[in-house]
C-alpha cells in the first residue's frame, strides 16, 4: 500500500522514542485525536470575507456590523431583497436615498440567483411586520455597500422545493437543484452520519480507516465487474464490487478492526436499488461472532442517529430466512404493517372445492391466505379484480405472495388506508440464509447465495458433504421498511475448508483466488463483518 512520503515521515517521526521515553508517542497521539473531536460550534466565516451566514443572524446580532455573501433569492418592489446562502435566508433592506444610489443599482438590476456581496447593520424588523416562519424573521439588514460577485442569465427552472421539475430536467442542470432546501439537506445530513460513524468507529471503538485498492484483478462470483484497460495490450484491471478479500487479507494482517468509506462499481443495469457505483461503510473484524457484528451496528447506527429523528430502540428483532419467507413472502419484510401470510392448509384437506384438492395434493403444496383487516371498507370489485389479475401474471414466481401483499398495501394506501408510516424506522435482522443456491442456468449445480467465502453454519458443517444444498450460512441482513441496508457474513478462515467449496462445490477455478487460500494458511483469526450502503436515503 502507497503512503505519500511527507505521511511516512511523521509515521516514523511517531514512532521514534524521544529522550528517555521508552513507549512510543502513538499512545498520546491518538488521545490527542479524541480530544479534538469534541464537539463545537462550526466557524462557517473562518477564513473567508464575509463575518456571518444569512442563516444564523438573530435578534442577539442586533447593532453588528455584518458582511453577507450569497444568491438573490427574492425581492419586492425594489425595497426588499431575500439572500440565501447554504445556511438559510435573510431580509435586505435596499437603500432608497441618493447617496446609495450605486448600492440600490446593484441590488435592483441583478437578475435573481445572482451572487452579491453585502455589507450593513442587522436591525429590528417595524413591529408587525416580523416573520415568525423564518428563523432571521426578528431582523434584517440594513445594506450600506453591495457588490455584484457574478451575474445570473435566465434559469432553466426555479430554485424554490415546492416549484416541480422533471428528473430529467433536474439532472441535467445538478449544480442548479443543488442549491435547494433539500438537497442541501440531504448532503450536509450525509456528511454529518458518516462523521458520526467515524466517531463511533474509530474513537470509541479502536477501529482504523484504511483505503484499499481500487484497481485489482478479477475475481469469481457477485455480481459483474467492470473492466479497466491497461497500457498493456490485452491486459485490465478489475474495478472491485467490494473491498472482501482486501478486508480478509487485513484481519490476517493482524489490523483486528478495520472499516471504510468505501467506493464499489458493479457493472449492472441501474435499478431504484442499485446503481453502478456506491459507498458502503465497510466493516471487518476478528475474533467476533454474528451477535457481536448485531450489537456493533446497532450501537453504531443508535450513535449517529440523526437527532431530529425519533431515536433507535436496541436490539433489533430479528428473523430466520425461512421464518421471513412464510410470514411475508420475501427475505427482506416490510414490518410496519400486518397482512402476514398464514398457512391455513389443514383446514381444506378435506375440502372438496376442486383446485384446493389439487393444490394440496402436490408435493409441498399449500394454501395460504392474508387477512386485510376492514378491506371491505376500501377494495371495491374492480379492486379485487386487480388483485386477482397481479396474482395471475406473477403466478410462477415463488415471490408471489410477498408481492401480493405489497400490492395489496399499494392499492389499499391509494385508498386512503394507513399501513406503512414514512416517519417509522422498522429495522429487522434476518439470519440463517442458505449457504448455496441451484444455479438457474443448470440446477444441478451450485452457486453462493452470497459469496463464496460466507461460513457454514456450525450445526450444518457434516451437510457440506453430503447434502450441501441443505446448509445454512453465517449471513445475516439488515432490513428496514422493506429493503436491505446492508448484509455481512462470519467468514471462511480454514484454508481447506475454502478450498473445498470452492473447487468441490462451486467448481471455481480456485487459482484466481490463490493469494487469499494462501494467506488463510498463515494464521488467520476467526473473522466477519458487515457493509452498510443504502441508509442515509431513509432519512431524507
Amino acid at each position: 500500500m502507497y503512503f505519500p512520503s511527507w505521511l511516512s515521515q511523521l509515521c516514523r517521526g511517531l514512532s521514534r522514542p524521544i529522550g528517555r521515553t521508552t513507549q512510543p508517542t502513538w499512545g498520546s497521539f491518538s488521545r490527542s485525536l479524541a480530544l479534538s473531536s469534541q464537539r463545537r460550534i462550526p466557524e462557517f466565516s473562518s477564513f473567508i470575507a464575509r463575518t456571518n451566514t444569512c442563516g444564523e443572524l438573530r435578534s442577539s446580532h442586533l447593532g453588528q456590523e455584518v458582511t453577507l455573501c450569497g444568491w438573490i433569492q427574492y425581492r419586492r418592489q425594489n425595497i426588499f431583497l431575500v439572500l440565501r446562502d447554504f445556511h438559510g435566508l435573510v431580509q435586505v433592506v435596499i437603500p432608497q436615498d441618493e447617496s446609495a444610489a450605486s448600492v440600490k443599482k446593484i441590488l435592483c438590476e441583478a437578475p435573481l440567483e445572482s451572487v452579491v456581496q453585502v455589507s450593513g447593520t442587522v436591525i429590528s424588523r417595524p413591529p408587525g411586520q416580523e416573520n415568525p416562519k423564518m428563523p432571521t424573521g426578528e431582523i434584517e439588514i440594513k445594506v450600506k455597500t453591495a457588490e455584484l460577485l457574478n451575474s445570473c442569465k435566465r434559469l432553466p427552472f426555479e430554485i424554490k422545493d415546492f416549484v416541480k421539475k422533471t428528473e430529467a430536467l433536474r439532472l441535467q442542470y445538478r449544480y442548479l437543484d443543488l442549491r435547494s432546501f433539500q438537497m442541501q439537506y440531504n448532503l450536509r445530513l450525509r456528511s454529518q452520519v458518516v462523521m458520526k460513524m467515524r466517531e463511533y468507529l474509530c474513537n470509541l471503538h479502536g477501529f482504523v480507516d484504511i483505503e484499499t485498492p481500487t484497481l485489482f484483478k478479477r475475481t469469481p462470483g457477485g455480481a459483474k465487474e467492470f473492466l479497466v484497460p491497461s497500457r498493456e495490450p490485452g491486459k485490465f484491471y478489475s474495478l472491485p464490487q467490494s473491498p472482501q478479500q482486501f478486508k480478509q487479507l487485513l484481519m490476517v494482517g493482524g489490523l483486528d478492526r478495520y472499516f471504510q468509506v468505501a467506493r464499489c462499481y458493479r457493472d449492472e443495469g441501474s435499478r431504484p436499488d442499485r446503481q453502478p457505483e456506491f459507498t458502503q461503510i465497510d466493516i471487518e473484524m476478528s475474533f467476533v461472532d454474528q451477535t457481536g457484528i448485531r450489537s456493533l451496528i446497532e450501537g453504531l447506527l443508535q450513535y449517529s442517529w440523526p437527532s431530529d429523528k425519533n431515536p433507535l430502540v436496541v436490539p433489533f428483532p430479528s428473523m430466520t430466512f425461512a421464518e421471513a419467507l412464510a410470514t411475508y413472502g420475501t427475505d427482506k419484510p416490510d414490518t410496519r404493517f400486518g397482512m402476514k401470510i398464514v398457512d391455513i392448509s389443514n383446514a381444506f384437506r378435506n375440502t372438496e372445492v376442486r383446485f384446493l384438492q389439487d393444490a394440496l395434493s402436490k408435493p409441498q403444496g399449500t394454501v395460504k391466505a392474508m387477512c386485510v383487516r376492514e378491506g371491505a371498507n376500501y377494495l371495491k370489485r374492480k379492486d379485487i379484480e386487480s388483485i386477482r389479475k397481479f396474482a395471475a401474471d406473477h403466478f410462477n414466481e415463488c415471490s408471489l405472495l410477498g408481492k401480493l401483499r405489497l400490492a395489496c398495501a399499494d392499492l389499499l394506501e391509494m385508498k386512503g388506508m394507513v399501513l406503512r408510516d414514512p416517519a417509522q424506522f422498522s429495522f429487522l435482522w434476518v439470519v440463517d440464509f442458505p449457504l448455496f443456491l441451484p444455479k438457474e442456468e443448470n440446477p444441478m449445480e451450485l452457486e453462493s447465495a452470497h459469496h463464496p467465502f460466507t461460513a457454514p453454519h456450525p450445526g450444518d458443517i457434516h451437510l457440506l458433504y453430503t447434502e450441501p444444498e441443505k446448509v445454512r450460512s453465517q449471513h445475516y441482513d439488515l432490513v428496514l421498511n422493506g429493503t436491505e441496508i446492508g448484509g455481512g457474513s462470519i467468514r471462511i478462515h480454514d484454508a481447506e475448508l475454502q478450498h473445498y467449496i470452492l473447487a468441490t462445490l462451486l467448481k471455481e477455478d480456485v487459482k484466481l483466488l490463490s493469494h487469499l487460500l494462501q494467506a488463510l494458511d498463515y494464521g488467520a483469526p476467526p473473522h466477519g463483518g458487515i457493509a452498510l450502503g443504502k441508509l442515509v436515503l431513509f432519512f431524507l
